[in-house]
């Protein structure tokens, strides 16, 4: 699975104008699910995403997490993360999952950063959805469960 992560001040996702998702201080992240992709990788990454120590401390280091300043997570499920683009300028998709198996992986993912104690919110699964956000910091993370973890 794939993810860009985001620390955000606020964050919202709109289907057909109506908000179906929304945060204010915490994560936005964009998740990709690839084939191959098992219910493991969705743990870990819910594990790496609760657990990224991406919030500043008193002293202004990055050491505090989600929970620790207690953030939401706005979880959208994303299959353009994983284009491919190294022949030509059109990406390719057919790394993504498909879309079953891809929105019950992204489910999952969702259900597993809920029980790590995050209060999560998300788009509309292969809805044209429009993300906005404003990213604090401005601080983005990739994350890769093949290559990261």
């Amino acid at each position: 699975m794939r993810a860009v992560v985001q620390r955000v001040s606020r964050a919202a996702v709109r289907v057909d104008g109506e908000v179906v998702g929304a945060v204010e201080k915490g994560l936005c992240v964009l998740v990709g699910v690839a084939r191959g992709d098992t219910d493991a990788d969705a743990r870990a990454l819910a594990e790496k995403v609760v657990g990224l120590r991406v919030f500043e401390d008193e002293a202004g280091k990055m050491n505090l997490g989600l929970l620790d300043v207690g953030g939401a997570l706005l979880a959208v499920s994303q299959f353009t993360l994983l284009g491919d683009v190294r022949k030509g300028k059109r990406p390719s998709f057919v790394d993504a999952m498909e879309p079953e198996e891809a929105n019950r992986l992204f489910e999952r993912f969702c259900t597993e950063a809920r029980a790590l104690g995050a209060h999560v919110e998300t788009g509309r699964f292969r809805a044209h959805m429009e993300v906005e956000l404003v990213n604090d910091g401005p601080v983005t993370i990739l994350l890769d469960t093949k290559k990261v973890f």
